[in-house]
């Protein structure tokens, strides 16, 4: 299915790895790590979650590829996402102190901010469609 239904199941995966990353970036604030530096690898370990649900939820109809470089290419593609997420997140806490429940509402707009161009990336560069067979015409 393509369009609004996958980008609803795509915003589903999100939030599960919007806990993800909300968690870890908690956790590794909390044992003292700087939230900039947190935040590296909670995106890191919410991207590969997120990878992992879109591949069988999302995007199911992908054309084959290896695992492990599918991976690569959606990190490096969202990547870019990431970068506009990283980059709001940061804005957002030069204007608040990061405590607990301001790195969460940082965190959030950071999402926010890199969930368009994301979408779009795995769908146009990372998931690309397996080409349908048209009878009588060869692939």
């Amino acid at each position: 299915m393509r369009g609004a239904g996958q980008f609803l199941r795509f915003c589903a995966v999100g939030l599960v790895g919007f806990l993800v990353d909300a968690g870890l970036l908690l956790a590794a604030v909390g044992l003292g790590l700087p939230p900039l530096a947190g935040r590296l690898l909670s995106w890191l370990a919410a991207a590969s979650t997120t990878f992992a649900l879109n591949r069988i939820v999302t995007f199911g109809d992908a054309a084959a590829a290896p695992v492990w470089r599918r991976w690569l290419l959606f990190l490096a593609a969202n990547g870019l996402g990431g970068a506009v997420n990283y980059g709001v997140f940061g804005l957002v806490l030069g204007v608040a102190a990061p405590t607990g429940p301001r790195l969460v509402v940082a965190l959030a707009a950071g999402t926010l901010a890199g969930l368009a161009l994301n979408f779009w990336l795995s769908r146009r560069v990372v998931f690309r469609p397996a080409p349908h067979t048209v009878p009588g015409r060869v692939p």
